[in-house]
């Protein structure tokens, strides 16, 4: 078992096929069913099952696949660290984080970041607060910014602030850009919120829904609409009302076509943590993006 063997394997595993596989590691696929095939010899057990439209794990493959996720990350860090040593750097910094953070709140942090570290590459992507922890985990990233806290003892989260959320309405709205004393008082509208089907969804999908809850409330008239982009056009047509982070909605306050609802009794905010992989590598320049990560006022006033 070598670490190209691994490296096959977990490609294998995220492409969803040999074909794809190859197509992602730039190798033919006879080559890589050979690497499987001699893996599974070594490991005297089947690592893939036949499924429609690809392969799945097999019980020995769901074994090993977050022990090769870890190899592979600590080589990964080894090769960092060399690097480092080199460059007096390091190399590459790659950050992920959940949409509504990769807004123009971090523009401050990254832009003094890479004028400090400007041989240092510095790659940015989204994805959900699972996804976030998912690329750490596996060392495809270098630091991750997700709501709230991972229990997994493969990350260290840190808490760096919070985002505060509050009623998006549209401009015309009766109650546009006033204050009510309670939640209550919007039972009856017409609500969109994220789907709460997939355990991979966002946390804070679950918040307006608990918020009416602990009011009493158990039925809302909603619309699932899984883009926040989307939630804030439909929002702005005037067809309901949506609980949002307040700084995913600044430019459109600022433009005139979004306006919030306070609402006396709703202290609803979501925690946003710093994630990093546990006994992880950590260059100077990740050190630093860290720094400038918990120093960003953009958390600290959300």
């Amino acid at each position: 078992m070598d670490s190209e063997g691994l490296k096959t394997f977990v490609a294998v595993h995220r492409a969803g096929g040999f074909s794809s596989a190859a197509e992602v590691l730039g190798r033919s696929q006879p080559a890589i069913s050979r690497r499987i095939a001699q893996l599974e010899d070594d490991l005297q057990a089947p690592l893939f099952e036949r499924a429609a439209g690809g392969v799945v794990l097999s019980q020995a493959g769901r074994v090993l696949l977050p022990r090769a996720e870890r190899v592979l990350a600590a080589l990964q860090d080894a090769s960092q660290a060399i690097a480092a040593l080199r460059s007096g750097q390091g190399g590459p910094v790659a950050l992920a984080a959940v949409g509504t953070l990769a807004s123009t709140g971090l523009t401050g942090a990254l832009k003094a970041f890479a004028e400090r570290f400007a041989k240092v590459e510095l790659s940015l992507q989204t994805a959900t607060s699972a996804e976030v922890s998912d690329l750490v985990r596996r060392g495809d990233v270098t630091v991750g910014l997700r709501y709230l806290m991972d229990a997994s003892p493969d990350l260290v989260c840190e808490r760096i602030g919070v985002e505060r959320l509050a009623v998006a309405a549209p401009p015309g709205h009766r109650l546009a850009g006033r204050r009510v004393a309670s939640l209550l008082e919007l039972k009856d509208e017409p609500w969109f919120a994220f789907a709460d089907v997939d355990r991979r969804a966002e946390p804070s999908a679950r918040n307006i829904f608990a918020q009416f809850l602990l009011r009493g409330v158990g039925d809302l008239r909603w619309t699932p609409v899984d883009s926040l982009t989307a939630q804030k056009r439909l929002v702005e047509a005037g067809f309901g009302l949506a609980l949002m982070p307040v700084s995913a909605t600044a430019e459109e306050r600022a433009a005139g076509s979004l306006a919030l609802i306070e609402v006396d009794d709703l202290d609803a905010a979501t925690i946003v943590t710093l994630v990093v992989r546990k006994g992880g590598y950590l260059s100077p320049a990740a050190l630093d993006l860290c720094e400038r990560l918990r120093a960003e006022p953009f958390f600290a006033a959300s």
